[in-house]
């Protein structure tokens, strides 16, 4: 895609104003661009950093979810972050958003990883960020990505915030025997076929009718049946993952619904309980769905963020902003 696709215009979940009057508003500083993975994959990027007059406290690298990308309802937690004192990093992963790609189709997540890790790099290496915490952060299958990043690389991030995390897929949105088989067969010769039976998980994540219309609005989003190969994809990273939650040692926070049926909020507990990390924290929200950060009620998506900055300036040298 071109640098003038970039300047079309563009509808926004916020409404008809401008993404650059909508920032201003916001008082933060937003940028998009292209990045070419060592693969040869042009991925769409986005950062939302503080004001130009309050350098960042820390760099928050984050990771969307499956059929997500980061130019819709997403942006409006980095936006938050921004303002809270936070430069915020993210990437459309292949097949989503703008990025390169069969749309919705991971052939293979580790090669997703050493992308995301590859820009995440590139991030780093501005000087103007040396010497500041360095967090990842991720939505669902995101939060998934985000603990194979800290596997693939254990000293390259300080702490993480996994919302929702896919470690493993809850038992009651998987495939039943004896689809699941009949799917594995047919994935190896039809892996991007569109055929995965399952309800549209936008309906089982949202809690407020009224945000769901907003939700559907993204033309960037996928609504189709999931692909095959995907589905196997990331049954084969949830089985792998729900293995090695022993092995996270990185400091981390997990918030999870108690009422989320897309991933398992108990899968979490086992995160926080295995897991050898001296630094963890465990927040389960009583009633809450799959989208946290968009799809419940203002009050509560406030009590989730507030939580998360809470974690966040605690390990940035105290607080130093308003929530």
């Amino acid at each position: 895609m071109s640098d003038q696709q970039l300047e079309t215009t563009e509808i926004n979940f916020w409404g008809e104003t401008s993404e650059e009057d909508y920032f201003n508003h916001k008082g933060i500083i937003g940028s998009k661009s292209f990045f070419t993975s060592p693969r040869g994959l042009n991925l769409f990027t986005r950062s939302w950093l503080p004001s130009a007059s309050s350098p960042p406290r820390g760099l928050i690298f984050m990771v969307h979810g499956y059929g997500n990308d980061v130019s819709w309802t997403f942006q409006s937690t980095p936006i938050f972050l921004a303002q809270m004192g936070f430069a915020c990093f993210a990437l459309d992963i292949e097949g989503h958003g703008r990025s390169d790609g069969v749309r919705a189709y991971v052939p293979s997540v580790d090669l997703v990883v050493d992308d995301i890790i590859s820009f995440f790099i590139s991030i780093k290496q501005n000087p103007k960020y040396h010497g500041l915490p360095r967090f990842l952060f991720g939505e669902s299958m995101g939060g998934a990505i985000c603990l194979l990043i800290h596997f693939a690389d254990p000293l390259g991030f300080d702490g993480a915030v996994l919302v929702a995390p896919m470690c493993k897929i809850s038992d009651k949105v998987r495939p039943k025997w004896p689809i699941d088989q009949f799917l594995i067969m047919i994935s190896r010769f039809l892996p991007t076929w569109a055929i995965v039976p399952t309800e549209d998980l936008l309906e089982k994540s949202i809690k407020v009718e009224e945000k769901k219309p907003i939700a559907k609005r993204n033309p960037m989003r996928y609504g189709e049946k999931p692909r095959l190969g995907t589905v196997m994809e990331l049954l084969r990273v949830t089985d792998y993952l729900g293995k090695k939650l022993k092995d996270v040692s990185i400091p981390f926070i997990v918030v999870h619904g108690s009422a989320d049926v897309v991933t398992d909020p108990e899968v979490s507990r086992e995160l926080y309980e295995d897991a050898k990390s001296k630094d963890k924290t465990l927040k389960i929200y009583q009633g809450m769905m799959h989208s946290m950060l968009f799809g419940e009620p203002d009050d509560n998506i406030d009590i989730v963020r507030k939580d998360i900055v809470s974690w966040l300036n605690d390990r940035c040298g105290g607080d130093k902003t308003n929530v």
